[in-house]
């Protein structure tokens, strides 16, 4: 057998903290590594196996195109990608889509969109604000865009055009905001930032300021769309529409997959102004299709809403029961919990030697994001996992 972490120790660079485990198949919930050994997978590829792993729907849509036609670029017409694209529209508020290949180029067009509009609506105005603890995507632009020094600080000098400011206080966006202000662009749900929930009515309250300053909303959906959280879009529990939605993760089922959608009047672009080697070709569309298809039509955000209310009373339970657990949030399930002290490497560590895998967004903040369809029984076998874990830990605290 083939000692692959060494391997990726030789070649690869190190820009990952991997854990120790080679994965080698995935079937729904569940993956198992090339020594043989199951796990119950709450990671979901950081949110992007919407499905769960090798969903008969994607497989069976990938495998067709496969066959059919792969590539070609967007000098032609490709029915996959209209197929999508109408689909997306058609289920959103937004009435115009690009096709790209991950989240950091969706959030990144969402912004070069925003700057041409200021720059032909709002006298040049180019600078869009963000949030302090974001997390938009690790191009050099997208750095600056997000909150974190930590990502930030290898990097100076950054681009320029981004200010970030205090998630969750629309009066911090308020005193930013400038004649150079083209666009605020937040997250919903702030998910690599901890799973930072906003007040109900701070989104509205921006959205008022935006429309007040005839400046541009732009939300970052790479996170939160795709039903993740109870809806299909994020921006619906929260009764608002944003002038421009950045999508990714979830969207293509597996398959590297992003998009940014617009308003008609934010979207801008004229012919040459933007494009894409790779976005929106037939492989990827058709399996984009295929899970936003299965995930209309089964309801899937809805049994969200069910099982990820479900997990929260599981996760507040275990709050009682421990006190180092000091706060359970999300919505749907997009979940976290916040642990006094900066111990959650060794939860996962233990988790994860007894089946579990979960997600360290923060040294004190394990992420709980399973497939949209995990079943409450899968549920269950989490906890039945954790519980003992922390049992274990509340005894060497």
């Amino acid at each position: 057998m083939a000692d692959w972490q060494e391997l990726e120790s030789k070649y690869y660079m190190r820009t990952f903290k991997r854990m120790p485990l080679t994965l080698v198949r995935g079937e729904g919930a569940r993956v198992w590594d090339d020594r043989g050994k199951e796990y119950l997978d709450f990671t979901s590829g950081w949110g992007v196996n919407s499905l769960g792993h090798c969903h008969p729907a994607v497989v069976g849509a990938v495998c067709e195109q496969a066959r059919t036609l792969i590539q070609t670029s967007n000098q032609f017409y490709t029915t996959p990608q209209l197929r999508l694209a109408e689909l997306l529209v058609d289920k959103s508020c937004l009435d115009r889509v690009f096709f790209c290949n991950s989240g950091v180029e969706a959030v990144e067009g969402a912004v070069k969109l925003a700057r041409r509009y200021g720059k032909l609506h709002l006298g040049g105005a180019y600078q869009v604000i963000t949030a302090l603890n974001s997390f938009h995507g690790r191009t050099l632009t997208m750095i600056a865009a997000t909150g974190q020094p930590k990502h930030q600080e290898p990097y100076t000098p950054l681009p320029s055009g981004f200010i970030n400011v205090e998630y969750n206080r629309v009066n911090a966006i308020k005193e930013a905001t400038t004649s150079e202000t083209c666009a605020v662009m937040l997250e919903p749900i702030q998910g690599e930032g901890g799973v930072n929930v906003p007040d109900d009515d701070y989104l509205k309250a921006v959205r008022s300021w935006c429309d007040e300053k005839g400046i541009l909303l732009i939300l970052d959906e790479v996170q939160t769309g795709i039903g993740r959280i109870g809806s299909l879009f994020g921006y619906e529990q929260y009764s608002v529409e944003p002038d421009i939605m950045a999508l990714a993760k979830g969207l293509g089922g597996g398959v590297p997959m992003g998009a940014f959608l617009a308003k008609d009047k934010a979207s801008v672009f004229a012919p040459g102004e933007h494009g894409s080697t790779f976005g929106g070709n037939p492989l990827a569309c058709s399996a984009g299709y295929a899970t936003l298809k299965f995930i209309i039509e089964d309801d899937i955000p809805n049994k969200v809403k069910q099982t990820g209310a479900y997990l929260i009373s599981e996760l507040e339970r275990l709050k009682t029961k421990f006190s180092f657990i000091t706060d359970v949030r999300g919505r749907g399930l997009l979940v976290a919990i916040q642990i006094a002290g900066d111990i959650s490497d060794g939860i996962l560590v233990a988790c994860r030697e007894r089946g579990l895998l979960l997600n360290p967004v923060k040294p004190s903040v394990i992420r709980f994001i399973p497939p949209l369809n995990i079943t409450k029984n899968d549920i269950d076998e989490a906890i039945a996992i954790l519980e003992p874990v922390l049992m274990d830990v509340g005894k060497e605290k």
